[in-house]
């Protein structure tokens, strides 16, 4: 452990604090604006003589510490300090509230002048005022399981004034009543439903609403009673309530509601229901997001239908900006989701109400107090690249954020106060900010400012020695005159225009010079480097100092720097010379290098594409060489094949050898050729990539050829026996078809009735007449 106490005395002061070294992170540095900007260490130095023949001027931006050690005056070095001054800053008031303003914030108005990324801090003092005006709102859920509440809350008036006279004489109440959107599925729309929507058995009940502002802020105690007196439950279907819309009209309805501008604003709202809010609107066909605009005539929320709930975050938002406290009256069984909502809404409290709310003003009283007693310093409209850190200074204060500072335990008149610390990280102009307590009137303004240009006293003539006649002095550097250029205007620029010149001194276009020299009459004059070297090249792209190190050594120590790239000494290579030439680890079993299929560099082989280390024996990504080498194999062994007429040329890689038994174990391959014969083949890989050695077995495996006549037989036998069984398929349907017929025939035969009927024209006598002519006498 002892090295780690070491280490931390050596990364900490006497006082056990870290000590932070000041360093200049500079870039591309061209005057002294750029080096003011470019971090909050960097100075620059004025002083003429300076810079040294070839030195770019952008060593005149460095530490303070680093320019005194180069030579610079310290009259000579530009460092805008911080500064800081209070606008307005009046006392704190030092007696009770008396119908006056008091001044609970100091100071009141501050400017800043920084430099970017140096932080500055400053002290704001706050004590509260005695007898400091309250407006509190009450706000009732009025659906109907509220209704014995209600009662106990008409009773309400004397106490909860005895309550607030306790905290100040200059307390002012108000009274507003929710229940929820009048739209399925919140409320029953049915027309008798929506006049009376409570039991049927009871008669005092009032229609459905969302929300109704009943009385305006009143020091008045029989007013308050009289209103609330007139108040009747009402009803709806589902269980959470409207009462982020209630709350939301309550806070930005400011003149219809009577918020006075100077005193502590509160909002009780007493419920025994959870709430709805953004997005449920949609159960109803609500789509318009809340607008956090007042929509209040005749008292009532007019927009309730038409417009969704507002999202925890907007009614946070507003009550904010408004410097209203709510406090947030319970029941039991809704509790904890209160005090969910309480974490996400500055200056709230929670209290459980009794079944009945009796208990309602000591709830209110208590959460007053911690309300009172918790004072939260936060800031708005912070513009960007700024950041405000806050360290209390209190007995009891919370830890040190960048959003808020808390001091708890608070008493009325006891002063505290907060250090609050400013960092901006870019250039900006006036920009402001407000801080202020939360719940507190009072705010203190901070305009921001940067130092982004330097203010240097140079002399106003044009035509400066140290400028060769033909140009002035600013901040140290030269600004020539037209028609000349250069680091002290010694370059005409004749018939040519400036740009011309300046552009031959760009590679593709890009920086002049690279950044690392100057554009010199059309040609670049480099600049000298950290360590006294020079830049070199035609646009002073290369220098001799940035190349790849090895054993910490600038290539390795075993060649030269050029251009970035390292020049090996003999007898080296590598990127970094960090290897002797040799090729004992490339050597193979068969005395080449890499098999010819790789180059040896650091005593090691790199492979051709395929080949594996470590000497390129194998190659597992390539084609398997018994299917490309086939057509050679064909061609070079029996004389057939796509290659048999030029095969001496197609296949010069392959050294073959026709045998009756193999001997090469290397790769055996056994392929079918073009003329269907399989045939058997070894190869072995020689030195270099496409060079085989290939043993061809003599004899090869033909098929026998096919039976013209046996083809021919079977085709007309199957013909034969195809027609044969196609002629009984015909007749078989035809037959099935004629006893189909048959059938039909015989059916309507026996349902036909003529064959039993006697023919009129030979039906016998049924009746004698008697010819009266031919009688019997």
């Amino acid at each position: 452990m002892d090295w780690l106490l070491f280490l931390l005395l050596l990364l900490t002061g006497r006082n056990g604090l870290c000590q932070r070294e000041e360093v200049c992170s500079k870039s591309v540095i061209n005057s002294c604006g750029d080096c003011i900007r470019s971090g909050p260490y960097c100075v620059w130095c004025k002083q003429l003589d300076f810079t040294k023949a070839g030195e770019q001027d952008a060593v005149r931006c460095d530490t303070r510490a680093q320019l005194r050690e180069r030579g610079c005056k310290s009259e000579e070095i530009i460092s805008p300090e911080t500064n800081r001054s209070i606008d307005k800053e009046d006392p704190l008031s030092s007696t009770s509230f008396k119908q006056q303003e008091p001044v609970q914030l100091s100071p009141q108005k501050i400017s800043l002048r920084l430099r970017s990324g140096l932080p500055t801090t400053f002290s704001v003092s706050f004590k509260r005022a005695k007898g400091y005006p309250v407006d509190l709102y009450y706000l009732m859920d009025l659906s109907y399981s509220m209704k014995d509440d209600l009662k106990n809350v008409k009773e309400l008036g004397q106490r909860l004034f005895a309550a607030l006279k306790k905290i100040t004489e200059y307390a002012q109440i108000g009274f507003g009543a929710f229940v929820d959107k009048t739209v399925l599925p919140y409320t029953n729309t049915n027309k008798e439903k929506l006049l009376k929507p409570c039991d049927e058995n009871d008669q005092q009940c009032q229609p459905a609403f969302g929300y109704r502002h009943v009385l305006r802020m009143t020091p008045r105690e029989d007013e308050f009673k009289s209103k609330v007196t007139e108040q009747l439950i009402s009803g709806n279907l589902d269980s959470p309530e409207g009462s982020l819309d209630a709350m939301m009209q309550a806070a930005i309805c400011g003149n219809k509601i009577g918020w006075r501008n100077s005193s502590t604003r509160l909002i009780v709202l007493t419920t025994d229901a959870g709430f709805h809010m953004a997005g449920d609107g949609k159960l109803a066909g609500i789509l318009e997001p809340n607008d956090e605009q007042c929509h209040m005539e005749n008292n009532l929320y007019t927009n309730s239908n038409e417009m969704d709930y507002p999202s925890v975050g907007q009614l946070a938002m507003q009550l904010e900006k408004n410097n209203i406290q709510p406090i947030f009256a319970v029941t039991k069984n809704v509790e904890i989701v209160y005090k969910q909502l309480s974490k996400m809404i500055p200056k709230s409290e929670v209290g459980v109400l009794s079944s009945d709310s009796k208990n309602v003003v000591e709830l209110i009283e208590s959460a007053y107090n911690r309300l009172s007693s918790k004072v939260t310093l936060t800031h708005d409209n912070l513009p960007e690249h700024v950041r405000v850190e806050y360290t209390p200074k209190c007995d009891h204060a919370g830890p040190p954020g960048d959003s808020e500072g808390v001091c708890d335990n608070v008493r009325v008149g006891e002063e505290i106060s907060f250090d609050v610390t400013v960092t901006a990280s870019s250039c900006m102009e006036d920009q402001t900010f407000t801080i202020r307590p939360l719940g507190i009137k009072d705010t203190l303004t901070v305009t921001v400012s940067t130092y982004c240009e330097c203010q240097c006293v140079d002399p106003q003539y044009s035509s400066h020695p140290h400028c060769n006649g033909k140009g002035r002095v600013s901040c140290g550097i030269c600004s020539c005159s037209e028609g000349s250029i250069g680091q002290f205007c010694e370059c005409s620029i004749g018939d040519k225009d400036e740009r011309t010149l300046r552009e031959s001194c760009q590679r593709q276009n890009g920086t002049e010079c690279e950044g690392q020299g100057d554009c010199v009459c059309g040609r670049c004059k480099c600049h000298t480097t950290e360590r006294g070297s020079s830049y070199h090249g035609d646009f002073c792209e290369c220098d001799d100092e940035h190349c790849e190190r090895f054993m910490n050594k600038l290539c390795g120590g075993t060649g030269r720097c050029n251009c970035g790239k390292c020049e090996c000494y003999g007898g080296y290579e590598g990127s970094a010379c960090q290897c002797q030439v040799s090729e004992d680890g490339c050597q193979t079993l068969n005395n080449t290098v890499c098999y010819g299929r790789g180059t040896c560099k650091c005593n090691r082989c790199e492979c051709e594409e395929g080949y594996q280390q470590p000497r390129c024996q194998t190659c597992l990504g390539c084609t398997d060489p018994c299917q490309t080498k086939l057509n050679c194999i064909e061609c070079l062994g029996f004389g057939s094949g796509p290659f048999k007429k030029n095969c001496s040329v197609a296949c010069q890689s392959i050294d073959h050898v026709m045998v009756d038994q193999s001997t090469i174990q290397s790769k055996k391959c056994h392929q079918k050729g073009s003329d269907g014969c399989w045939i058997k083949f070894n190869l072995d890989q020689l030195f270099g990539v496409d060079n085989y050695k290939a043993e061809i077995l003599k004899q090869r495996d033909c098929p026998e050829p096919p039976s013209i006549i046996a083809i021919i037989g079977g085709s007309i036998a199957s013909v034969a026996l195809i027609g044969i069984l196609l002629l009984m398929l015909i007749k078989l349907l035809l037959h099935i078809k004629d006893l189909k017929e048959f059938r039909k025939f015989e059916n309507e035969k026996k349902k036909s009735k003529w064959a039993e009927a006697d023919n009129p024209l030979f039906q016998n006598a049924t009746t004698t007449v008697t010819n009266p002519t031919f009688t019997g006498e």
